[in-house]
């Protein structure tokens, strides 16, 4: 009898040293983190949970592993759901707060912004000086970049949606282009379906190099419907568009800041001022806006227009109407 008395006493004894070392440990995981500042914490692609908690707890951010390890043993699935990238972590968060932390899609994201009317030369190098970017389009051509996204044939120029992209650590420039093409061919195809009748052009490209034209031309939305409008009649009546940005285009690295008449005469492949029609491809990357008032051009006679000097044009029905204007906003009245 004294012996099963004893015995009782020791399983006692034992459950009170079991319950309380689990309440300690659930008091562990309940209790905050070790850090006082916001700090980033990177989960490497592939890193195994032993190893993320030992790292955490090398850079101070834990007290201890052992009450994580215990947590992979005895609730494996709070752990499973880790995923890789930099996460923001934040002072007074619990150890349990931090795990699903970690398992969720709040991971830290970076921004890259490609304006309308950029080229793709200046997409790249936007995409090479992007921070925490994986770089793989570094040393390749633009040949081996549209190969790499399946699109061996296609001329660069144009194809890619300007617009701000969110990314995190480890996604590649490539998956960004990748986004940017795939977001231009629908506002493309899309646009292109909702077009006006008997438009000059006769696919979704010339619209797209249309609207590369137009977006060069003006940063004023209001006059982009207009601008369309006199490309749209001169190409109806097989006017020459003589539109400068393609002069300068053409002009690759030759282009220091100034157009001489020497430019205007010189052949090159995009001088509308020397080839009929349009321009062999886009010579930038269009806006939406732009995009629309390509297939959407403004009734109207004007078949001209110059710059006023504040960002606007004026627009002009006649030649004696345009060399008016140009005296006035260019000639300085002279």
């Amino acid at each position: 009898m004294r012996a099963i008395k004893i015995l009782l006493l020791l399983l006692a004894l034992a459950a009170a040293v079991a319950f309380g070392g689990y309440r300690y440990w659930l008091a562990q995981l309940e209790s905050p983190i070790a850090i006082d500042t916001d700090t980033l914490f990177e989960v490497p692609r592939g890193a195994a949970f032993g190893q993320i908690v030992q790292s955490l707890e090398a850079r101070d951010i834990i007290e201890s592993a052992w009450p994580y390890r215990v947590l992979a043993r005895v609730e494996p699935d709070a752990v499973n759901g880790l995923r890789a990238g930099e996460f923001e972590l934040e002072p007074g968060m619990s150890g349990r707060e931090l795990v699903s932390k970690l398992s969720s899609d709040d991971v830290v994201t970076y921004r890259l912004t490609v304006p309308e009317g950029w080229t793709f030369r200046q997409m790249r190098q936007r995409l090479n000086q992007a921070e925490k970017l994986d770089h793989q389009t570094s040393d390749l051509s633009d040949e081996e970049i549209m190969a790499a996204l399946d699109h061996a044939d296609t001329h660069p120029e144009g194809q890619f949606f300007p617009d701000t992209y969110r990314y995190h650590k480890g996604v590649s420039d490539l998956d960004i282009l990748r986004q940017a093409f795939d977001r231009m061919q629908s506002t493309l195809a899309s646009v292109w379906a909702d077009r006006d009748d008997d438009l000059p052009i006769d696919s979704p490209y010339q619209a797209l190099i249309l609207a590369s034209l137009i977006e060069r031309e003006t940063g004023v939305p209001e006059e982009r419907s207009e601008i369309a409008g006199v490309f749209t009649r001169r190409l109806e009546k097989g006017m020459r568009l003589q539109t400068d940005p393609t002069v300068i285009y053409g002009m690759g690295d030759a282009y220091v800041g100034n157009i001489t008449r020497a430019d205007l005469r010189r052949q090159t492949a995009y001088n509308t001022y020397v080839i009929a029609g349009l321009p062999p491809t886009p010579i930038a990357m269009p806006g939406a806006g732009s995009l629309n008032a390509a297939v959407h051009p403004n009734d109207g006679d004007s078949l001209y227009f110059v710059a006023k000097g504040d960002g606007s044009h004026q627009f002009s029905a006649t030649l004696a109407a345009h060399n008016a204007a140009v005296r006035r906003y260019i000639l300085n009245g002279d």
